[in-house]
């Protein structure tokens, strides 16, 4: 499948108009949104998006610089270049241009062949804007790094966005399309979908065709249930414990059928529709109703059975452990597994909405510790060996001066067992009479499970309007 390397074109306001009669045309900056891409097809699409569209025709020169490679022979371009310059032509009106790379021939182990283009003029005066150069790899290379969007789908944040720092790509699922995660270690844990608000309470039975009745306090609330009742997943991530708080809220599967008990299952909130004024979220839509399920082992996976509350039959589906992935995921709604995380080596962070434990008080004022439903959280693949920590510029230096020199490896041991560094501490909270906003004084470092280091930072959680659900963070490889 043709891959899309999309070079995107912001727009700067060099100059008003000061008159009708005396307009100022304003340019168009050029910015590759990856600064390296890994060739995976024998055509790529190398498209040119603008900002607006082309207020008259012209064309777009960029150079190229080639290592291992000669132009004709392992590689060329639609249109083709003249020397080691591509010019791509545009019309007026045009929403962008583009240009091919066909990969003529591929290297064999132990070769290094890439090119890198060049952003070098315009006809119509566009000027270079952040990341001036991409690297094209005929070879597998960890990404140097972009500026990112990641694609959680605005206010109503319908979107789990998983992104592979290494290959700098992402992928979008929406949040509602599973229910249960069944875990593909050697021990037998199921979780729920907390970005849902799902809660669960084991029942003192293991007969599923029993009735049973909704109980109401098995809710995540506002920041007023006990995280110590256990209707939550540990947000850790860890999923061993003993309950009351402590690892997956379901109980580990017993190899003994009759150990396995029903539970009570309020499936939470559906994705809102509702839009919401500017700058705030609207996460939470229509409750999704209420479920009695029993977990059974079945060989080396599982067997999930469930029904309607009142119901005294029972659906029946068995779900097959796969060690390429963390968890195999299952929908209700479909009665069928369904793809949410990519591959356990092929994702580093997670963007979505999350079920955490915040500190409280009592009516006495005595500490407690609840459960809260976040927006704008972020959760980092400690299983499939990420790790990552947090900077203070105060304390480590600006974002700019980081090097891979000042990496500090043990600082990477929280991570290890907590999936939460980044969450929500990336960006302040907001109060009355203000909305949240990114938190300059801070980036974070992240080390994936090949052992590239990168440095991250976040730049936006907003778009241009002021929409939230539009996180934009900035990473760089550190060698």
């Amino acid at each position: 499948m043709k891959k899309l390397l999309f070079l995107s074109i912001a727009l700067l306001s060099l100059a008003a108009c000061s008159s009708d009669d005396n307009p100022t045309v304003e340019a168009n900056a050029v910015t590759f949104t990856a600064a390296s891409l890994n060739l995976t097809a024998a055509d790529t699409p190398i498209e040119l998006k603008f900002a607006v569209p082309a207020a008259e025709a012209g064309t777009l020169t960029i150079s190229f610089a080639e290592t291992g490679v000669v132009s004709g022979t392992d590689f060329s371009t639609v249109p083709a270049a003249t020397g080691t310059t591509v010019v791509v032509p545009f019309e007026k009106g045009a929403a962008g241009a583009s240009f091919t790379f066909k990969k003529l021939k591929e290297a064999i182990e132990g070769e290094v062949k890439h090119v890198v283009f060049t952003f070098s003029s315009s006809s119509n005066g566009t000027v270079v804007g952040l990341n001036k150069s991409i690297q094209v790899n005929f070879n597998q290379t960890a990404s140097l790094g972009s500026v990112f969007p990641a694609s959680v789908g605005g206010p109503n944040q319908p979107n789990q966005f998983y992104i592979d720092l290494s290959s700098g790509t992402g992928v979008s699922v929406n949040r509602a399309a599973w229910d249960f995660g069944f875990a593909s270690g050697n021990d037998f844990r199921v979780i729920i979908n907390g970005s849902l608000k799902m809660a669960v309470k084991k029942l003192e039975t293991a007969d599923i065709t029993l009735p049973q009745q909704i109980n109401t306090d098995v809710t995540v609330g506002g920041g007023t249930t006990l995280s110590s009742n256990g209707f939550v997943d540990n947000p850790t991530g860890v999923l061993a414990g003993a309950g009351a708080g402590i690892g997956s809220a379901i109980a580990e599967i017993s190899a003994t059928d009759a150990e396995n008990m029903v539970y009570l299952v309020n499936l939470g909130s559906a994705v809102s529709t509702t839009q919401p004024g500017l700058g705030s979220v609207n996460v939470d839509g229509e409750a999704r109703g209420w479920k009695k399920v029993r977990i059974l082992r079945s060989g080396n996976g599982y067997k999930i059975q469930y029904a309607d509350l009142d119901a005294a039959t029972f659906t029946e589906k068995t779900i097959t452990k796969d060690a390429a992935f963390n968890f195999s995921f299952f929908s209700l709604a479909s009665g069928t597994t369904v793809s949410v995380e990519p591959a356990k080596d092929k994702w580093d962070l997670n963007f979505t909405t999350f079920t955490n434990y915040i500190p409280s008080q009592d009516a006495d004022g005595k500490p407690i510790e609840v459960t809260y439903g976040y927006s704008d959280f972020v959760t980092t693949n400690f299983r499939g060996g990420t790790g990552v920590y947090q900077v203070l510029v105060s304390a480590g230096g600006s974002y700019a001066d980081f090097t891979k020199a000042k990496v500090v490896e043990a600082s990477f041991t929280a991570s290890a067992t907590d999936q939460r560094i980044l969450g929500g501490n990336w960006r302040g909270g907001g109060a009355p009479g203000s909305l949240p906003s990114v938190r300059t004084d801070r980036f974070y470092v992240v080390k994936d499970a090949a052992g590239n280091y990168y440095k991250l930072k976040f730049l936006t959680m907003t778009n241009d309007t002021g929409e939230r659900g539009n996180v934009t963070f900035e990473y760089a490889i550190l060698k």
